[in-house]
């Protein structure tokens, strides 16, 4: 058994589509995500897909960008805003998990700062999960603390949103409700859909802890990056201050090209279940561990030109090129709230007013339009908790 490097985009892509080369990025991590849709494999993961994709569908998305977020967003930043300043970390995971929980299902009945510090404790120990083959600690002890929160948080947030479910379902089964008057989240559709993919309740809490660490995770990290690349960007290019605090197809820009260069993970991997020999002669061998590492693939010169390397928005781009790269995946499991995270590349044909921006994109853009400036006194750092590359705290402040 081996460990084959995959660094060439067309071998990434061959990779993530191959049907014999199954999920081995969360080993470590099953207590969080042994079952859950992104640990799948072939016909199990069909047909989680496929059921979970109801929800994940664009106009579910504009929906939620124009009607649902702001008013989250809002409620997030104000006091932020009335204290004048931030740590990226803290409020980004803070925003998106307050986003993310609307989607999985995640009801907050109490709406208190109290109860959302509460659920961002158990995030981030639902986060420590998916990224404990990194955590430098004790691993088992990790483990264990992991499982305490799930079933606390079971008991906490998910035993009353079941069973509201519920209740709904059998009132819009006896005609009392309408199919518009149903909550449009993960949650609701594992539960109205039970007779087809029937979940036991520890699945369940796998699958909606996933959603809530996988939505508030990666678009924090990408939220943080991206706001940093731009404040760099200013440095380099005052002229176009301008178009960073008022041009939200920039900040979207910005963001594709954040997550190109600085992908939540930076490697994926596969366990190979068969012999396979890639079209470019690379041979695996059953049992061989492939690790895509998307950094390299991202910023190959061909595809992305000679500065691939460096932070450009206004990069341009070969037919077929997705300006993120391969950060979101190919295949079987591409990401399924990519369009939510980073909505979609705009085209000559839209206006604004029809183009789904993304949720990463609209918070950013929150953000400068409040003023957002790092905090001349206090510099980020970087996390020392983990060998992946994520900031520990990043300091700013709102200027009028």
């Amino acid at each position: 058994m081996a460990d084959i490097t995959i660094t060439r985009p067309e071998d990434a892509r061959e990779c993530y589509r191959h049907k014999a080369l199954r999920q081995a990025g969360y080993d470590d991590g099953e207590v969080v995500m042994g079952d859950a849709i992104i640990n799948l494999h072939a016909d199990e993961h069909r047909k989680r897909r496929r059921l979970e994709n109801r929800l994940f569908r664009r106009d579910t998305f504009f929906s939620y960008e124009r009607e649902l977020f702001p008013e989250i967003i809002e409620k997030t930043v104000r006091p932020y805003l009335d204290q004048g300043k931030a740590d990226l970390v803290d409020f980004g995971h803070q925003l998106m998990m307050n986003l993310a929980a609307a989607t999985a299902g995640v009801d907050r009945p109490m709406g208190t700062a109290e109860e959302t510090f509460r659920l961002y404790a158990y995030m981030m120990n639902f986060i420590e999960a998916a990224t404990l083959a990194f955590f430098t600690g004790d691993k088992e002890a990790k483990r264990q603390e992991i499982q305490e929160a799930m079933e606390a948080f079971d008991a906490e947030f998910l035993e009353e949103g079941i069973a509201r479910r519920k209740e709904l379902l059998a009132e819009f089964e006896a005609g009392n409700l309408t199919e518009e008057e149903l909550p449009r989240d993960v949650l609701m559709i594992l539960l109205r859909n039970q007779d087809k993919i029937p979940m036991n309740r520890e699945s369940l809490r796998r699958e909606i802890a996933f959603y809530l660490l996988a939505g508030a995770h990666t678009s924090a990290t990408a939220f943080n990056r991206v706001i940093h690349n731009v404040f760099k960007w200013i440095e380099d290019h005052p002229e176009d201050i301008e178009r960073a605090y008022n041009d939200r197809l920039f900040l979207q820009r910005a963001t594709h090209e954040s997550i190109r260069l600085q992908p939540s993970s930076p490697t994926a991997a596969r366990w190979a279940l068969e012999d396979i020999d890639l079209k470019s002669g690379i041979k695996i061998v059953k049992g061989d561990r492939v690790v895509i590492d998307l950094e390299t693939v991202n910023r190959d010169k061909e595809l992305f030109g000679e500065d691939a390397e460096e932070f450009n928005p206004d990069r341009e781009l070969p037919d077929g090129a997705a300006p993120w790269g391969l950060s979101f995946g190919q295949g079987m499991h591409a990401c399924i709230g990519q369009d939510l995270a980073i909505g979609l590349v705009f085209s000559p044909d839209e206006t604004e007013e029809n183009h789904l921006f993304g949720l990463v994109p609209v918070a950013v853009q929150t953000m400068f339009l409040n003023g957002c400036q790092p905090d001349p006194n206090n510099p980020p750092e970087m996390d020392d908790s983990t060998t992946r590359p994520y900031f520990g705290k990043y300091p700013v402040v709102f200027i009028d």
